[in-house]
């Protein structure tokens, strides 16, 4: 995958790997800190990894506020690349000849603002394809599990043994399930109640 503008060439002198913060987007950061970088730190996506490159002599506490900062410029700028509705319906139908030999073939494929509760949804009659808004600015492959799930509902309606058989030509549904699983749960703990008693405060 090509480096994001982010990154610049640096000899790695030791790498660490952690889970990020709720909602940076990926599901592993590595850290790698290089004896030829100064001052410049850089990050960009590596499949659903982000490598964060700092110089060697940085501290413990400036890696953390450091990787804080790339993975907000990261998401920043994915935020700016949303899928319009053509490009959408494009990258569905390159999912379907890649993963079901073309045969889900969507009449449309399109966002919506109204899908509050499910990540997306499909009519078979109509072959139409609707993704929520929800998942704009979220790692490509998450887009692509949804779209090939709900590809996967043009050839088999319901959610049968042949229905999962189908969806595990993509690699990686359980990492995609999993990210989404993790945002449901994030969402329901910032909205869970505090315990009587508990002292309750605001975050801005």
């Amino acid at each position: 995958m090509p480096a994001d503008p982010l990154h610049s060439a640096g000899t790695p002198q030791r790498s660490t790997t952690s889970q990020p913060p709720s909602g940076s987007g990926a599901s592993a950061i590595e850290v790698r800190r290089s004896t030829r970088r100064r001052r410049t730190v850089s990050a960009y996506r590596e499949g659903d990894r982000t490598i964060v490159l700092i110089p060697a002599r940085m501290s413990k506490a400036e890696e953390q506020r450091w990787v804080s900062v790339m993975l907000d410029k990261l998401a920043a700028q994915e935020s700016k690349r949303v899928l319009g509705d053509a490009e959408l319906s494009e990258r569905a139908a390159r999912l379907s000849e890649l993963y079901f030999e073309g045969r889900a073939r969507p009449s449309s494929v399109r966002w919506v603002t109204n899908q509050n509760t499910r990540w997306g949804s499909c009519t078979p009659s109509e072959g139409s394809i609707r993704l929520s808004h929800r998942l704009q600015g979220m790692p490509e492959y998450v887009v692509d599990y949804v779209l090939v799930h709900e590809l996967a509902h043009l050839l088999v309606p319901g959610h049968g043994p042949r229905f999962w058989r189908l969806l595990d030509a993509y690699p990686r549904t359980e990492r995609a399930r999993g990210y989404l699983e993790g945002v449901v749960a994030a969402d329901r703990l910032r909205h869970q109640p505090a315990p009587d008693g508990e002292n309750r405060r605001h975050v801005p």
